[in-house]
């Protein structure tokens, strides 16, 4: 197992609040657009926040990190008060989407930082990168009766999956974490903005031919 100083940059855990926030916050809009009480707004920015992260740990044997550390479950309480607290017309538009952008490049190089510093290998450390990114958002679409992400020919989950996989090779190489870091989240924020200012996708199957 590498030490921690050698895989996770030393504001990783400001990438991990960022993503979660953001996450949370997408949770508690899907509620809140359907005139849900705070109950549902708590709960949606809860589970969509802390799920990638939750999967992610139980999959590489580490503390649930949101058990362990009040931060994680105090965000998303916050973001979904003070959703519930504004008007609607502060959430219109296009913004959410682009925090959602940093958010989702932010946390898929942290939960591959984390799954290397837990010596999982670099391929399963990608996947947990992917993990982290996609799961919390998967499940709220679930919940909310949406067509899910991975059921979208959007570049979203490619977009996680760049930041992972670049985060991980440039460690591998020898380059420091923090720069390593630096240059993933902006590749897969630079994929993801793309895809959403020129609606990119992948190309579907389009059968036997």
């Amino acid at each position: 197992m590498l030490p921690v100083a050698h895989v996770i940059p030393d504001f990783a855990p400001w990438f991990d609040l960022a993503g979660l926030a953001v996450f949370a916050a997408s949770g508690a809009l899907a509620a809140a657009k359907r005139g849900q009480t705070i109950v549902t707004l708590t709960f949606f920015a809860l589970i969509t926040g802390v799920g990638g992260g939750t999967m992610r740990d139980l999959l590489i044997d580490a503390p649930v990190f949101w058990i362990h550390d009040s931060r994680p479950a105090a965000v998303c309480l916050i973001v979904a008060f003070t959703i519930w607290a504004t008007p609607e017309r502060w959430w219109k538009g296009a913004a959410l989407d682009w925090f959602d952008a940093v958010g989702l490049a932010a946390y898929a190089v942290y939960g591959a930082a984390k799954a290397l510093n837990y010596g999982v290998p670099p391929v399963p450390a990608v996947l947990m990168g992917v993990i982290t990114g996609c799961v919390g958002g998967i499940i709220r679409d679930v919940l909310a009766g949406e067509p899910s992400i991975l059921m979208r020919p959007e570049l979203y989950v490619t977009a996680a999956a760049l930041s992972a996989a670049l985060y991980v090779s440039l460690v591998s190489l020898g380059l420091a974490p923090a720069i390593a870091a630096t240059i993933a989240a902006a590749a897969g924020f630079a994929l993801r903005a793309a895809a959403i200012r020129y609606h990119l996708g992948l190309p579907a199957y389009r059968g036997r031919r």
